[in-house]
């Protein structure tokens, strides 16, 4: 009698390890200086995001989500707790170790845009290669330029753009790197409304193009409602999660959490 192959639920042929976390958060802490004591902004965090995925962060104000993107991204340093950023502890890494692996495999989007006035978009877009000692790779710059609508803008300077337009710089900027994990600090907050859905609209499909985790931190419903999931805080804690969350949940939510 001939052998036959293993079938998929063979002992023989293991099931396959699920994904490790594009980003993990271990019981993280974040405390700041409040007079003779101290407040917590972070009270014990612990969450796993998987690669590819796309969550929101909302919660009232004061309840952490800033200090949580912070803290995700290496930007600040929790108090306690662990933080693994695509198999990397940042925690257990040196301040200049953090900083590269930043610069490397982690984009941040900040609401302010953050461009450098006296540089050009294309310029700005390049910069964390050129602080990386990194050679721009300039189809990579052509390709983003034209996925965020800044198509024949290369020679502006920051001055010569609408909010839209630097915020579309500011994305590209972000993804230059090629990052695994991209994090955005209410990107539309200043934005109007059309302008806000298209810049979403942007980062979501660039995202799933590069094969990139997206963490964005909202107060607006909608701009959450295009998630794949939403995480809720409350207090430094996490007080609940929506998946495949539409605009009406996410708006009851965040009433039941007292926004």
């Amino acid at each position: 009698m001939s052998a036959t192959a293993p079938t998929p639920t063979s002992p023989a042929t293991p099931p396959p390890a699920p994904a490790e976390p594009a980003v993990l958060l271990d019981h993280v802490h974040r405390s700041y200086p409040n007079g003779g004591g101290t407040i917590a902004a972070l009270a014990g965090v612990t969450l796993a995001l998987a690669p590819g995925s796309f969550t929101a962060v909302m919660g009232p104000s004061g309840s952490g989500k800033s200090t949580l993107l912070n803290v995700a991204a290496g930007l600040d340093r929790p108090s306690g707790g662990r933080v693994v950023v695509g198999g990397a502890d940042l925690t257990a890494m040196s301040p200049d170790a953090v900083t590269r692996l930043r610069r490397d495999r982690i984009g941040f989007v900040f609401q302010a845009y953050n461009l450098v006035g006296h540089l050009t978009v294309a310029e700005n877009i390049v910069l964390p290669l050129l602080l990386g000692g990194r050679e721009p790779d300039a189809h990579l710059r052509r390709y983003l330029m034209a996925a965020v609508g800044l198509e024949g803008m290369a020679d502006r300077l920051p001055g010569e753009l609408s909010g839209g337009q630097a915020q579309r710089v500011a994305i590209a900027r972000a993804l230059i790197t090629r990052p695994a994990v991209v994090f955005a600090d209410e990107p539309t907050g200043a934005l109007d409304s059309q302008t806000g859905e298209q810049v979403l609209e942007v980062l979501r499909s660039t995202a799933r193009t590069l094969h990139q985790t997206l963490v964005l931190v909202t107060h607006d419903a909608r701009v959450a409602a295009a998630a794949d999931r939403v995480l809720f805080l409350a207090d430094g804690l996490i007080a609940g999660h929506l998946d495949a969350p539409t605009t009406e949940q996410v708006t009851a939510r965040m009433i039941e959490l007292g926004r």
